[in-house]
């Protein structure tokens, strides 16, 4: 019960402990994620606030509470609430407190999610806040790498791509650093680790930092790949001088491990070659599917009811 009640806003809010309890239960959620269902959280009341585009996170998070016979409230769309008529996110966030027992929020704003935490009776977890955080993707990341490697501690894992505005990359870096992973960092000019993430990551480990995936990619377990940010860039020429930067095909993955895996947060564009996903490194599919379990294991643990 050491998660009841508990905000859920930075992968950094939870403890060793407790992230490995998620683990234990989203194992056992598994098989009701595949199609069967429980009344763990029937009477339950999940708020899904998304003021920017979803569809895995949205998608999984109200999945996860029907599977758990709970029932969501949401909106998809802020223009179609009293938000167009000048309504704060205050009053919204209270407002919508009143109505439920969780919320779950994405915002174009960082910091967005820690703002609604203060005026939230509920808990509130944060769904990705603008270039922030994402703690949920990261805790289904590292559950995709401890489920099909059994560890995290000493692995080789590489962050590709778009590492300036990729907030789940921000959120991953930090909790694999903390487990003792081996980062190697890749990314196009001007698309580096933000300095602050870099600071608290050179605390634990020492990453390398490079701009050629060619010379890494034998060394790794793990490929984690991200799309490049098109709107978080201020100027769109910008980005499209260095759009398909980074390709994974089948002529670079001769070069890896044979058990590496591919992990990707998902949309991709075209970082990662349709026939990559026949290969047994693909796992950015099952990734995502594992949004649900862990998101059912997240609601009922902050929810009291494991």
């Amino acid at each position: 019960m050491m998660l009841k009640g508990k905000d859920i806003i930075s992968i950094k809010d939870l403890s060793e402990k407790e992230i490995f309890e998620i683990f234990e239960v989203a194992k056992e959620m598994v098989p009701i994620a595949k199609g069967r269902s429980l009344d763990l959280l029937k009477g339950k009341v999940l708020a899904t606030l998304f003021f920017e585009p979803s569809t895995r996170t949205r998608f999984s998070f109200e999945t996860a509470m029907y599977r758990l016979g709970g029932n969501v409230i949401s909106f998809a769309d802020p223009k179609l609430t009293s938000l167009s008529k000048g309504e704060t996110l205050a009053d919204t966030i209270r407002m919508v407190d009143s109505y439920s027992d969780v919320i779950v929020m994405r915002h174009s704003y960082e910091g967005a999610a820690r703002l609604a935490s203060k005026f939230a009776e509920h808990p509130v977890i944060n769904a990705g806040d603008g270039a922030g955080q994402h703690p949920t993707q990261t805790l289904l990341d590292l559950f995709t790498i401890w489920s099909h490697i059994g560890k995290i501690k000493d692995l080789n894992v590489g962050l590709i791509g778009d590492l300036k505005y990729g907030r789940t990359v921000h959120s991953l870096a930090i909790a694999l650093s903390n487990f003792g992973a081996n980062l190697y960092l890749v990314s196009p000019k001007g698309l580096e680790m933000p300095d602050h993430i870099l600071r608290e990551i050179r605390e634990k480990v020492k990453p390398k930092i490079t701009d050629d995936m060619n010379s890494i990619i034998g060394d790794l377990d793990v490929l984690y790949v991200t799309r490049i940010q098109k709107e978080r860039f201020p100027d769109i020429s910008e980005y499209l001088k260095i759009a398909g930067s980074y390709r994974v095909d089948l002529a670079l993955l001769e070069k890896a491990k044979k058990d590496m895996i591919i992990m990707h947060p998902l949309p991709r564009i075209d970082e990662i070659a349709p026939e990559v996903d026949y290969t047994p490194h693909a796992k950015y599919f099952e990734q995502a599917f594992n949004g649900v379990p862990v998101r059912m294991a997240i609601l009922s643990l902050v929810l009291g009811v494991r």
